[in-house]
């Protein structure tokens, strides 16, 4: 058995709190500590908003026939935010593991790249309501040569290496099940990993199932295949999925606020389901009644 599907929420995984504070500094944001100029009015004043994303698909990338940012977070912020009579959006494109830090630094507004809420992460930045659930996916070699169908898997097995992108949650993942940090490579960036999965230099690479299903796609090599079946993550006796949301500085409530009003109004809509079909969001894969605050374990 692999435990009741859950969200990574309120007293879950303890120990994935203490992991993920080795991914992301807990230090104190800036913008706590002084006068903040930017907020929900200066960009309305502006008419111009910077989004911050890590080119994955299917959550936040460039197109490259097109030069269009796009993606489940970006074309959902284009509508809440010109909703809130924001019409400009101007894409920063980072490393994930630098999104935390650059949203902090003021190099954007808004994270907009399917970020899975944390409760380490909540102590970092603020999120938004959940916009979306999804579970975990492996790329393996072709035939999975390892019998690789979960974390849980690789930990057991004394050669098998994992590939995991700096800073997302699936490095996270890998400490609570129990793999050990020296068959645990981590690259800065999915095409990266894919490269050395196809190359031999790792046994797995893990990430969403949408994005590992995106990149296969594209990939479209025989050398690699989808692990099948597959099984999430089981840590505390519940098996993890994860919420993504989009990321704010905890100074901006306001525009926090805002956005929250319009993206419930939005979320589950036919427009919304419309819209992000293309990417894999479809009502299976809708966040339910669960919220933000049970997500980051505040009381």
């Amino acid at each position: 058995m692999h435990g009741r599907v859950t969200w990574l929420g309120r007293g879950l995984l303890a120990g994935l709190i203490l992991a993920a504070a080795g991914l992301w500094t807990l230090a104190r944001d800036p913008a706590t500590d002084r006068a903040y100029a930017g907020g929900l009015e200066s960009i309305r004043q502006a008419g111009t908003v910077r989004l911050g994303y890590a080119n994955e698909a299917p959550y936040g990338y460039r197109d490259t026939a097109t030069g269009r940012i796009t993606g489940e977070a970006p074309e959902v912020a284009r509508v809440v935010l010109r909703r809130l009579g924001i019409e400009r959006i101007e894409a920063v494109v980072t490393e994930f593991g630098a999104l935390i830090p650059g949203l902090r630094a003021g190099r954007f507004d808004i994270i907009a790249a399917g970020m899975y809420i944390t409760p380490a992460r909540c102590r970092q930045i603020a999120f938004s309501e959940p916009t979306y659930r999804i579970g975990e996916a492996f790329a393996v070699r072709a035939g999975n040569p390892l019998a690789l169908h979960g974390y849980e898997d690789v930990a057991r097995h004394p050669a098998a290496t994992l590939g995991v992108v700096g800073g997302a949650i699936e490095h996270t993942y890998a400490r609570a099940v129990g793999i050990p940090e020296a068959r645990v490579a981590v690259f800065p960036d999915n095409i990266s990993a894919l490269t050395a999965l196809r190359a031999g230099r790792i046994d797995a690479w893990a990430a969403t199932r949408l994005t590992t299903l995106d990149l296969l796609r594209k990939a479209s090599t025989p050398q690699l295949e989808l692990a099948e079946p597959f099984f999430d993550p089981v840590i505390g006796g519940q098996t993890i999925i994860g919420y993504g949301a989009f990321g704010f500085r905890l100074r901006d409530r306001a525009l926090r606020a805002a956005f929250n009003r319009e993206l419930g109004d939005f979320i589950g809509s036919d427009e919304h389901l419309r819209l992000t079909a293309p990417f894999g969001i479809t009502r299976d894969t809708l966040p339910g009644d669960v919220t933000t605050r049970e997500l980051c374990g505040r009381t």
